[in-house]
């Protein structure tokens, strides 16, 4: 991927610094517990929960809190999963997905969001029609990144970008543990697995309203109901 940048990469590097804070934590335990409601604690017949706790591990959360998240699946508070659809600065569709206990405080919480800048809420579909259900991994990148990509090709992979931080590997998401295995069995580093919302089309913006874009999205992503926050935000590599 040359002369761009997508906000999947800036939200990777804001993960990391809220990682080695231990700020991500917590929103790891909830997609832990909710994963753990909607099919069991079982990681081996749960590939979402399996998923979930590969990415958790990648950011050094301790064993200790993994169990307490999976055992509050079992037994703990009710969260709802809701989705959000909107449009942002520069016109971005963003989705937000949350977990909420209280779904009236959340959906005006949400709201006030969007018009503080200018934005609004969408319908459903309005926004998601542009995004497709991926399975992600991100791969570290070789000396020789070319023969990387060819044998990820050989494996019968088609959606791959080579970026500034590795390699972006795009699988249908009941694939995605199968995929990783066989990447592993490359021998090949794993930086991050997730399931992901991969925009189809992207709206690029330039000068201050890629400053304004960031902003709105790293506030919606800081706040305590949001899991995650998916855009179709497309940077000039010269900002």
């Amino acid at each position: 991927m040359s002369g761009h940048s997508h906000y999947s990469t800036i939200k990777r590097q804001k993960e990391s610094n809220d990682a080695k804070k231990g700020r991500v934590f917590s929103k790891m335990a909830r997609e832990i517990a909710i994963a753990v409601k909607a099919g069991g604690s079982d990681p081996d017949s749960n590939y979402k929960l399996r998923i979930i706790i590969d990415k958790a591990r990648s950011y050094n959360m301790p064993k200790s809190n993994i169990d307490r998240a999976i055992s509050s699946g079992i037994g703990g508070e009710v969260l709802e999963e809701i989705t959000y659809e909107g449009f942002g600065p520069g016109g971005i569709g963003i989705i937000v997905k949350v977990a909420t206990d209280n779904k009236n405080r959340t959906a005006q919480g949400m709201k006030n969001i969007f018009e503080r800048v200018g934005g609004s809420l969408a319908g459903p579909g309005a926004v998601s029609f542009n995004f497709e259900n991926k399975g992600f991994i991100l791969v570290e990148k070789n000396v020789n990144s070319e023969e990387q990509i060819l044998k990820l090709i050989d494996l019968g992979i088609e959606d791959i970008e080579e970026i500034t931080d590795g390699i972006e590997v795009y699988v249908s998401p009941d694939k995605l543990s199968e995929t990783r295995k066989k990447i592993e069995e490359l021998r090949f580093t794993i930086k991050e697995t997730e399931l992901f919302m991969k925009p189809i089309t992207y709206q690029r913006l330039e000068g201050n309203d890629v400053i304004k874009a960031i902003d709105f999205l790293d506030l919606l992503d800081d706040q305590d109901d949001v899991q995650s926050v998916y855009s179709n935000l497309d940077i000039p590599s010269e900002q």
